[in-house]
């Protein structure tokens, strides 16, 4: 029972301190998402908690987030269980593995508006 106890009254440190090791990340940069963000992910150490912001013009571009499905990124396919962003000022906490993002936009996606991330 004491086991139990000092578990569940650890638990709570646990959690901050994993919330504490998160990083935000602000895509594209100082550029924010557009045209030519591709390449923005590669070589960062993103970790599973990781926030990623995802600044544009609201109703000029979204954000489409898409689970393990390299086909549907490669192909510019948006499946029905993709989740969709579009205030302009969108926080995506990211889960280990790998998410796609593309931009749902007319040809955007098509025309390089997209990103692979993995998370560890």
């Amino acid at each position: 029972m004491a086991g139990l106890v000092a578990a569940v009254l650890t638990l709570p440190l646990l959690l901050r301190a994993a919330a504490a090791d998160s990083r935000e990340w602000p895509v594209g940069d100082s550029y924010g998402w557009g045209f030519g963000v591709m390449g923005w992910p590669n070589y960062k150490p993103f970790k599973a908690g990781d926030v990623l912001l995802f600044k544009y013009k609201a109703g000029q571009h979204n954000v489409v987030a898409v689970k393990d499905d390299a086909a549907a990124y490669s192909l510019c396919q948006f499946p029905a269980n993709a989740t969709i962003y579009s205030s302009g000022d969108d926080r995506v906490t990211l889960a280990r593995g790998m998410t796609f993002f593309l931009c749902g936009f007319a040809d955007h996606c098509t025309n390089g508006l997209k990103m692979a991330v993995t998370a560890s």
